[in-house]
């Protein structure tokens, strides 16, 4: 079988099963076993596939059959521009999260230190790191898995040298002693001043906001194979912004800003938690499609 004919027959079963985008699922796949980009698999349609190949083919469909998106089984996934390495404790960087990179670069003063808490892939913060080359930044979370592969990240992009790693949970990753680096990536600290000391001009953050009950109603692609720690906001979903809002103050410098991103329906609650902690000119920011996507607030004591 061509590979022209081998790409098309796993398109029409996709579309088959109702997959929403069979022919870039089908070409995606067929690209990554055979380490073709697009091009090359235009280029070489009319090429014969071994019947190795073709077993090696089947079981990735079989990943697909199953609810594993495209992203996870070829193990990257493109973010504002760039491409970014996911392993099973990161969540996909999604296109919504695009508009709080945006943000940040509006919000950012020159020469800026920005801290991005539950980092996952280190999308949010790589990427605007890019775009800044005078800033540096802090990236947190919870799971070491997760600081690995946005330490491969950074290094990929280039920015490891502008970006410390840390594990914990919300605020205490900054308070906690530096963990042992389980790869190279893994800086002890970028700090000038050393921890304890440090304070930042943006705060950044894409918590997880689903409601608990709500997980396991979730499609199969999210609920079977996103990390749950990424995605489980507690009772009511607002679990991660109450901590956000209450501590976040004590780690921005005077004029500083936080930026979340936030559930469609959770605008007005999260808003409320900034107001009520004290921080001004809070504002709720729509994503392409016209849905609630990030809060910001900013930070005017000393």
């Amino acid at each position: 079988m061509t590979i022209g004919a081998l790409w098309r027959r796993w398109r029409d079963e996709l579309t088959e099963k109702g997959f929403a985008t069979p022919t870039l699922d089908a070409k995606l796949l067929v690209g990554h076993v055979l380490g073709f980009d697009a091009l090359q698999l235009a280029l070489n349609e009319g090429e014969t596939v071994s019947n190795t190949v073709t077993s090696s083919l089947a079981e990735v469909l079989k990943r697909r059959l199953s609810g594993e998106s495209v992203a996870r089984i070829i193990g990257h996934r493109e973010f504002y521009g760039l491409d970014f390495g996911l392993n099973g404790a990161t969540l996909e960087p999604r296109p919504d999260t695009e508009l709080l990179v945006d943000l940040a670069l509006e919000a950012f003063p020159e020469g800026g230190r920005l801290l991005d808490m539950g980092t996952g892939t280190g999308c949010i913060p790589i990427s605007v790191l890019i775009n800044r080359p005078d800033a540096i930044g802090v990236g947190t979370d919870l799971n070491m898995e997760a600081l690995a592969q946005a330490g491969d990240n950074a290094q990929r992009h280039g920015v490891e040298g502008r970006l410390t790693l840390r594990q914990g949970d919300w605020f205490g990753a900054l308070m906690s002693p530096d963990p042992r680096p389980p790869h190279p990536a893994l800086r002890a600290d970028l700090s000038p001043r050393g921890r304890g000391e440090e304070r930042f001009d943006l705060i950044l953050s894409n918590p997880p906001y689903i409601e608990s009950a709500v997980v396991e109603t979730l499609a199969a692609e999210v609920r079977e194979f996103d990390p749950r720690l990424a995605l489980d906001g507690g009772p009511d979903g607002i679990a991660p912004y109450r901590v956000i809002a209450a501590e976040a103050g004590n780690w921005l410098r005077p004029d500083g800003r936080v930026l979340v991103e936030i559930g469609y329906d959770q605008g007005e609650t999260v808003s409320a938690l900034f107001l009520a902690a004290g921080f001004q000119d809070v504002a709720v920011h729509k994503d392409l499609a016209g849905l609630d996507r990030v809060v910001s607030a900013h930070h005017i004591k000393n």
